[in-house]
């Protein structure tokens, strides 16, 4: 049985807590490490990533090879009605309306443009579905692109099965 996405959760929440700060650095390398050799990486010019939180995969190493390999990279910023806005990270970030660090840099409206998403998720399954923190705000932007989208998480956050809805949207990948 599938447990509801509030019980999965804090389940998810338990097992991040019982993580050192090493495992996540080990982790976090790892996983980015797999991201940054794969051909979808390579192909990219445009690319979504994220400013990870302290219970997430830290991305910061993705944000600097991104940006030494000459990429545009852009960062969601939050918005008070709960969609998503993206803007040009250059390496300068501010606390946004959720106290996530957002791009400063000015507003990016070609989503057409984005070859490569990596996505943050409380859990993830091996079919690519995606539980979030439960706002909706990534379900809402990724519906409007067609770029590849890479769910990226820890081991302990993949999941037998993430209960899902029709407008949740699904990831090509998942790297854990």
């Amino acid at each position: 049985m599938i447990p509801s996405k509030s019980l999965l959760r804090q389940y998810i929440r338990q097992q991040k807590s019982k993580a050192s700060r090493a495992e996540y650095a080990t982790q976090s390398e790892r996983l980015c490490r797999r991201i940054l050799e794969s051909p979808h990486w390579a192909a990219s010019h445009v690319v979504l990533l994220y400013h990870s939180l302290s219970d997430e995969v830290d991305t910061h190493l993705l944000l600097a090879e991104a940006c030494r390999q000459g990429k545009v990279v852009l960062l969601p910023s939050t918005q008070p009605d709960g969609t998503l806005r993206l803007h040009v990270y250059d390496g300068t970030t501010r606390r946004g309306l959720l106290g996530i660090q957002e791009a400063v840099g000015k507003e990016y409206i070609r989503l057409e443009d984005v070859d490569l998403v990596v996505v943050p998720g409380m859990a993830f399954d091996r079919d690519g579905h995606r539980l979030g923190r439960g706002r909706g705000c990534y379900d809402r932007l990724l519906s409007q692109m067609a770029a590849y989208r890479i769910g990226l998480c820890f081991p302990w956050q993949m999941v037998d099965a993430v209960p899902f809805e029709p407008h949740d949207v699904m990831m090509d990948e998942v790297v854990c």
